[in-house]
């Protein structure tokens, strides 16, 4: 019997989007392919003697930042060193990138900091239960913007602008991944332009599969904005026509945007500690009010 690494494969993803549905993660429908498609080289599959057991996701943006996401392997299969090898993999195929950024689980920070990793900020996540939503829209109602703003639907201006906006809120532009990720047919991307037609603010929500199949869930992200105003009024309008459970992921140094959330009645309902291997990235994260995922930053 043995152990090899190769690299995920078409077929492969709906067992990865199973996995990460039953280990918690909430993943959106299309995310898996959408990491692969990021960097086709940084996505492997662990299998024990052609069972598939593990997979990781080590994508690199370019060559100055990368990102290690999607580390699961089967409870059947942990303690034989299995993620280890996956890990290396990973670790391996960043070697030549200057920053690599992770999201961790508590309990395993200081395994990671035996890699080099250091401490950033907490992450949380933020989750507002169905029952709840009666606490946290205002629909229908115009949002109140500043003269000359407007809200508009993703698909009604040029990606271009959502792009030139996101790059600024990164460690480094991700036209690919972005690409992708507002492209998806699921969900809704929203907008909101200046007086002068620059994007001051942009959000997208996407359904996503909760562990427990009977419920309904989405995650909001990115959710970025100049402002806490703006912030707000995205919010509201990405939410105004959900049902179920809403996620979003938050940087804890926003404060305004732990506030925006607590007051629509989102709960915290897990605590990340956002790590990296080399010199962080000077962000932004005053603007950065929702995270497009964990699993790539």
């Amino acid at each position: 019997m043995t152990y090899r690494i190769r690299p995920i494969t078409d077929a492969d993803r709906p067992l990865v989007t199973q996995w990460a549905q039953a280990e918690g993660f909430c993943p959106g429908i299309g995310d898996v392919g959408i990491y692969c498609d990021t960097d086709r080289a940084g996505v492997w599959i662990g299998e024990w003697d052609g069972e598939p057991v593990g997979c990781i996701a080590g994508i690199r943006y370019d060559q100055n930042y990368g990102f290690i996401g999607l580390f699961l392997v089967k409870a059947a299969f942990r303690g034989q060193g299995f993620g280890v090898a996956l890990w290396q993999q990973a670790i391996a195929h960043l070697e030549t990138v200057t920053c690599v950024g992770l999201e961790a689980a508590l309990q395993r920070v200081e395994d990671y900091q035996k890699w080099g990793f250091k401490p950033a900020y907490y992450t949380r996540r933020y989750q507002l239960p169905p029952a709840d939503r009666r606490r946290c829209l205002r629909p229908l109602i115009a949002p109140d913007l500043p003269d000359g703003y407007q809200l508009m639907a993703g698909n009604e201006l040029t990606e271009a602008t959502i792009q030139a906006y996101d790059a600024r809120h990164e460690a480094t532009p991700r036209p690919l991944f972005l690409h992708e990720w507002l492209g998806r047919p699921e969900g809704k991307v929203m907008v909101i332009l200046d007086d002068s037609g620059d994007c001051c603010g942009y959000g997208r929500i996407r359904p996503c599969l909760m562990p427990d199949e009977t419920l309904q869930g989405w995650r909001l992200g990115p959710l970025m904005a100049n402002s806490k105003l703006i912030a707000g009024a995205l919010l509201d309008t990405l939410l105004s026509d959900r049902q179920g459970m809403i996620l979003i992921d938050v940087p804890e140094v926003n404060k305004e945007a732990i506030y925006l959330l607590e007051e629509r009645g989102f709960e915290l309902g897990l605590l990340n500690l956002r790590m990296y291997k080399g010199t962080p990235p000077n962000l932004p994260l005053e603007d950065v009010y929702g995270l497009a995922c964990l699993e790539l930053g």
